[in-house]
């Protein structure tokens, strides 16, 4: 299965508060486990939502707000893509992962939705369509801009 591991923003990380050299020796070293147990696919930081946007959808109108975001405790810091055999492993691998943060901090793990998930919905065109664009995407990520 695969899960998307979210670092939860503190009030440090809104600020725009680098890590210590400390902490990104110890998130690469957890980040080399990850990557030699064939757990990780991708993994970013974020910038503060003070350099982000949000767009807001009503009916057919778009509205753009731009950042900071009030609420820290429901924003991303970061984020992991990784392939586990379970959530039970996924816990594993997150009680192993270094506090993200200098102060208290919090890490959501969620599932991403597999074909299967979707049912008699997703048609085999539908299937055969998400397949060929996961292949493009992959082929263009490779591929200098």
């Amino acid at each position: 299965m695969r899960v998307m591991v979210m670092v939860k923003a503190s009030s440090e990380s809104e600020a725009g508060k680098m890590p210590s050299t400390e902490l990104l020796t110890a998130m690469g070293n957890f980040n080399e486990e990850l990557v030699k147990a064939g757990v990780m696919q991708a993994g970013e930081g974020l910038h503060p939502s003070s350099r982000g946007k949000r767009v807001q959808f009503s009916g057919s109108g778009r509205t753009v707000v731009d950042g900071p975001f009030a609420e820290t405790k429901e924003l991303v810091a970061g984020f992991w893509l990784w392939q586990v055999k379970s959530m039970e492993e996924a816990v594993e691998w997150v009680k192993r992962c270094p506090n993200p943060m200098e102060s208290d901090s919090e890490i959501e793990i969620r599932p991403l939705f597999e074909a299967a998930d979707f049912g008699a919905e997703l048609t085999p065109e539908l299937q055969a369509q998400e397949a060929r664009l996961r292949a493009e995407a992959e082929s263009a990520a490779n591929k200098p801009r």
